[in-house]
């Protein structure tokens, strides 16, 4: 019975402070009422708290949209986190593609040239998927779970202790307003007390009233001080907690340049994978790789472009092609000859012929020309062409 009539109480005593806080703030809302406004420094500190809340969640969000693109995945993910299980193991992107193309180049036949080179390509695809999957692993560890933790755990104490500074401020507020109140009734009591009034009934009630309004008064005073007390030492409490969001910046400093590391060293490996393609397929298949890389090796025509003759045209790819010495004696000597084109090639403007390869077309030099071009003829079609497309016949 006593338990029950101590909840009781409690119960009532929680209903009068929310009433209280209530009113409080639509008194505040409706201009009816002061409000205590915090000082400059923790209102500074509460809206960097803010601040870095917001831009956290952001760059956490779009982290894991740009480490994992598929939204099913991700929300996999989250499920199975929120379990507290692992989420199962599955091939990603590139290291499908791997398969398919190694899978393709057993049926073409590893012994052809197209079924070799397409199980060197499935095993680079293969190899960056792993690189992949290494990136996600060490940028979900070193990156995104501190900042995960931080919006979890330290943002979500700040967020309840702000609520608490907040009650607590509605709390001082109210008893000041209530001490106003009783104030303002104990000198209007005072005054009507002190006027001449017929009957010793009335001037005792008026007595009675002053001796109830000025015990009202005090215990107000005595309320106000403690919320005050309580106010202030929430605000200590608070401002301490938001005066570490200087070291979580730090902290999170530390994790970006871990995540910069991990993407540099992701895009290194790539990087030095396709490098390793490239060179085995450019030494097994130069003829098929240099088709399929005409952009990076067809010659720009331009008045600096002389510096090839019959030396070396290499391409930013790094491959080497060699301008075969009797496309050079053509040009020395005038006349002209049967050429092969190697691979296709798109003629730039109206004053180029473009190419289709393995065609056959007559070339011949022309005084003053580049000496990285000839001119071609097919037919009635007329136009320049790089020398480093063709093939002499004899």
């Amino acid at each position: 019975m006593n338990i029950m009539d101590f909840n009781v109480k409690k119960l009532a005593a929680d209903a009068g402070t929310f009433l209280s806080r209530a009113v409080q703030f639509t008194e505040e809302k409706l201009g009816q009422a002061e409000k205590t406004e915090l000082d400059a420094h923790l209102e500074n500190l509460l809206s960097k708290a803010e601040c870095t809340k917001i831009w956290t969640e952001k760059i956490m969000k779009q982290t894991e949209v740009l480490l994992q693109p598929n939204p099913n995945a991700r929300i996999e993910e989250f499920v199975y986190e929120k379990l507290d299980r692992k989420a199962p193991s599955r091939i990603n992107n590139p290291e499908l593609l791997g398969q398919y193309m190694i899978d393709a180049g057993t049926e073409f036949g590893p012994g052809t040239a197209y079924g070799n080179a397409l199980i060197k390509c499935g095993e680079t695809q293969k190899r960056i998927g792993t690189a992949d999957r290494e990136l996600i692993q060490t940028s979900a560890l070193n990156f995104l779970t501190p900042l995960r933790n931080f919006i979890e755990g330290d943002y979500k104490t700040i967020a309840k202790e702000r609520k608490l500074l907040q009650n607590k401020r509605l709390d001082l507020d109210a008893a000041k307003t209530r001490l106003k109140k009783a104030k303002a009734a104990e000198t209007r009591a005072s005054q009507l007390n002190s006027a001449r009034l017929e009957g010793d009934n009335i001037m005792v009630n008026f007595s009675y009233m002053l001796n109830f309004l000025h015990v009202k008064w005090l215990k107000s005073e005595q309320e106000l001080r403690i919320t005050q007390s309580e106010f202030d030492r929430q605000a200590e409490i608070t401002r301490l907690l938001l005066e570490g969001i200087s070291s979580t910046h730090a902290h999170h400093l530390r994790c970006l340049n871990d995540f910069v590391e991990a993407q540099m060293t992701y895009y290194a490996q790539c990087y030095q994978y396709m490098l390793d393609l490239q060179k085995q397929l450019g030494r097994c298949f130069p003829s098929n790789y240099c088709n399929n890389n005409q952009t990076s090796v067809a010659p720009v025509p331009s008045a600096s472009s002389n510096v090839i003759g019959s030396s070396a045209l290499t391409s930013t790819s790094g491959l080497v092609i060699t301008s075969p010495s009797n496309l050079i004696d053509l040009k020395e000597c005038g006349g002209s000859r049967k050429a092969r084109v190697l691979y296709d090639y798109d003629a730039a403007n109206s004053s180029e012929l473009s190419l289709l390869a393995d065609e056959v077309i007559t070339v011949f030099s022309v005084v003053g020309m580049d000496s990285d071009w000839l001119m071609g003829e097919r037919g009635n079609q007329k136009g320049r062409v790089p020398i480093t497309y063709l093939e002499l016949l004899n």
